[in-house]
């Protein structure tokens, strides 16, 4: 119920044509556990019209799939600069390293690409088996 009524009320505010919400779209975000609040859920919805380029709505799935297979900290000493790049990388790793576009790394963590390029050069992250 909250999809279709967050799809319709983006498409309305963008002036999109969403007119069907695919039945694998929809399975994913029921068995999606939405760890967030409703604004987690808002948000998505918000990309996917925006992203959408015909009358259904494209919800981004492998998105998802990444935030559910995001590693917890193993350690409860773990540092945040430590946790956000190991997530970082694993986010990097599920887009096979691209950063921009609407499936790169930027799209998926919901940050600029600027951002996402500021903060692996921050953490000192670099593509296994290319030179520093």
């Amino acid at each position: 119920m909250l999809v279709r009524h967050f799809a319709q009320q983006f498409a309305r505010r963008m002036r999109r044509g969403i007119e069907l919400i695919p039945s694998e779209s929809m399975e994913a975000l029921v068995r999606y556990d939405w760890p967030g609040n409703i604004r987690e859920l808002q948000n998505l919805i918000e990309r996917a019209v925006i992203l959408s380029r015909g009358p259904a709505l494209e919800v981004p799935v492998a998105e998802l799939s990444t935030r559910q297979s995001a590693p917890f900290p193993t350690s409860p000493s773990e540092t945040l600069e430590q946790a956000d790049r190991r997530h970082i990388v694993a986010v990097l790793e599920a887009t096979n390293w691209v950063v921009a576009g609407p499936n790169g790394a930027a799209a998926r963590l919901g940050m600029k690409r600027s951002t996402v390029q500021f903060r692996i050069q921050k953490l000192g992250i670099t593509r296994p088996g290319r030179p520093s």
